[in-house]
């Protein structure tokens, strides 16, 4: 039986070819959805059919083979099967944004209500901030959905930078308890399936987001809102904030990209303190390796940050989702690997005992306090 669990769990991420098929379907009734995107949608469609890219590089003149050849080169040594999985989840947001895109007009202005966000827009910039102050921001699924829906707004409003904070005391405490209490009528393995799709669909939008973002940490972070830092482009913190991932403490493992982008951010060891060991970060320590830009004293942090951002979001907004598009897209297709793959380890590990036991414990001792 476990056995069979195991393979029901690395199957459950992959997109079958049916999938792929009707994705492909999709494709020929979407609006067009622009040169880049196409390009993505082609490369994806090469390496899932073909693998990696084995064609001669067509010359400098001939622009539109060239840039094929590019996209589908870029995609290295990604797995068939991920890069059909991608092409399924991208056709799928695509679909989704064309059927959005029938509203009314006056309904497609119209702010989206949130329950767990406080999301405002002004002086050029989007803020989404965490609104569950009496539970340290801990994150609901129903946060995880919403979250997903400001930061896609937020990628298609007028605002030049987009901001993520907490409300009160703490950034955020990570997951909420109720998503691993909670019950579903699938039992274990549809939720552990179901957490893994909301969880790379969550990180994926960090991936994708095409203006400059930027995190202010103000109070104590834990779990998946300290390893999605990585995919930030700024990252300030009062002095008061720590960082942690406890997840071997949980029979847990790392998530939001930070399996590639710690080591690289910090260097193996240091990250394997944090993402393997659980050794909790102050601020200093984490802006001396790199996970954090600045550091500002609690008293001063939202007056010294708030007066920089509005400097920074007067800049030429285009001239910085470019800036920002040269430096991070070499890189996009390989984190949307790492995070497929990390789901799916993640996915493993939460139908395993070992993780089933270790949260049953922390609760108990919670429960205790």
């Amino acid at each position: 039986v476990p056995a069979f669990q195991l393979h029901m769990s690395e199957t459950a991420m992959r997109a079958s070819q049916k999938d792929f098929e009707h994705a492909m379907n999709q494709v020929k009734q979407l609006k067009d959805p622009g040169n880049e995107v196409k390009l993505k949608l082609y490369a994806l469609y090469k390496q899932a059919t073909e693998g990696p890219c084995n064609t001669p590089k067509p010359g400098v003149f001939d622009l539109i083979s060239k840039a094929k050849w590019d996209a589908w080169n870029a995609l290295g040594s990604l797995p068939k099967e991920i890069a059909r999985q991608s092409y399924v989840d991208l056709v799928s947001g695509l679909s989704s944004s064309s059927d959005s895109s029938q509203v009314k007009p006056e309904a497609d202005r119209k702010q989206p209500e949130y329950e767990t966000l406080v999301v405002t827009s002004e002086d050029g910039i989007t803020k989404i901030m965490m609104n569950r102050p009496d539970k340290k921001n801990a994150i609901t699924i129903k946060m995880y959905d919403e979250m997903i829906l400001a930061l896609k707004s937020a990628s298609k409003d007028d605002s030049a930078i987009t901001v993520l904070t907490g409300n009160g005391d703490y950034y955020s405490s990570g997951n909420d308890l109720t998503n691993f209490t909670d019950t579903v009528p699938g039992g274990l393995e549809e939720k552990a399936k179901n957490g893994a799709i909301l969880l790379r669909n969550f990180v994926g939008c960090f991936i994708d987001f095409p203006k400059p973002l930027i995190a202010l940490v103000n109070g104590p972070a834990v779990g998946i809102p300290v390893t999605i830092l990585g995919l930030f482009d700024i990252v300030y913190a009062s002095d008061r904030a720590t960082f942690h991932t406890p997840f071997s403490h949980l029979g847990q493992s790392p998530e939001g990209c930070s399996s590639y982008t710690f080591p690289k951010i910090m260097g193996p060891s240091k990250a394997a303190e944090m993402l393997i060991f659980g050794k909790k970060l102050t601020a200093a320590e984490a802006c001396a390796q790199g996970l954090v830009t600045e550091v500002f004293p609690d008293s001063t942090f939202q007056k010294e940050v708030w007066t920089r951002l509005k400097a920074y979001s007067k800049l030429p907004p285009n001239a910085m989702r470019i800036s920002k598009q040269v430096i991070r897209n070499e890189e996009k297709e390989k984190l949307h690997a790492i995070n497929a793959e990390e789901s799916r380890i993640l996915q493993e590990r939460w139908l395993s005992d070992e993780c089933m036991n270790a949260i049953m414990n922390f609760l108990t001792r919670k429960a205790k306090l």
